[in-house]
């Protein structure tokens, strides 16, 4: 399930050659997240191969054309991001579940999901904040009672109810995936005030804070499927 965007078209060249290892090209996709590329050459007019690894080419995933946004090269290039990890929380088995359940009621990317808990919680279903919120995704009092949440603390509670605070956000402002997370972090009131993500520093942090985490784990996935599909390659060798 993923995260509704409108898709951006943007004409590719037909190949780039490979770039100079301190050198990498940093590909925004639609959805927001972002990863980077030693090479991308154009497989057919529409559907573009973007290369993971220098040296191994098997690293690689496929995307069609429309959802890249934009294309920049960068010099510094951190370090490839770990595996997707479970978020620790006293029901960790279970938490996958829940997020695939929220997440396809609302047609909302899991991984956005467990960002936002990230950023809120850090997976701790017993949390509360200075200002009263409480749970894996931080709902306060009065919005909880108004998304029909019973116990902020009980993680499927919690994740329903948060996920629909989210999915009503989303559609509020339209698919804009910053100014519905500031939103949830500051408030509508704060991001129809100022347009936009207001100019709170915690908010900006935080808005930050929720993508990096989303493009981590989407990073990680697709480099996870490029590695199987290697392996799967060279079994059929």
């Amino acid at each position: 399930m993923v995260l509704r965007f409108r898709p951006v078209s943007l004409i590719l060249l037909l190949a780039v050659p490979y770039l100079s290892a301190a050198a990498m090209e940093r590909i925004t996709l639609t959805t927001g997240f972002e990863l980077n590329c030693v090479r991308r050459e154009a497989i057919s007019e529409s559907r573009v191969r973007l290369y993971l690894s220098e040296g191994d080419r098997d690293a690689y995933v496929e995307i069609d054309n429309a959802k890249i946004q934009s294309i920049v090269v960068v010099d510094d290039v951190p370090p490839t991001v770990a595996p997707v990890s479970t978020i620790p929380t006293a029901n960790g088995p279970t938490m996958g579940a829940m997020l695939s359940t929220a997440g396809e009621r609302h047609h909302i990317d899991v991984d956005l999901l467990a960002s936002v808990i990230q950023a809120e919680s850090a997976g701790n279903r017993h949390a509360v904040s200075r200002t009263g919120a409480r749970g894996l995704m931080q709902l306060m009092p009065g919005t909880a009672t108004e998304l029909g949440v019973h116990d902020a603390f009980e993680p499927e509670q919690n994740i329903g109810g948060g996920t629909t605070y989210l999915d009503q956000l989303l559609i509020r402002y339209h698919d804009n995936l910053p100014k519905a997370l500031a939103a949830y972090n500051a408030g509508p009131g704060a991001v129809d005030r100022y347009h936009g993500v207001p100019p709170y520093r915690e908010t900006r942090a935080y808005v930050a804070r929720v993508i990096r985490e989303f493009n981590r784990r989407k990073l990680a996935r697709m480099q996870e499927l490029a590695q199987e599909k290697r392996l799967d390659l060279r079994a059929t060798r």
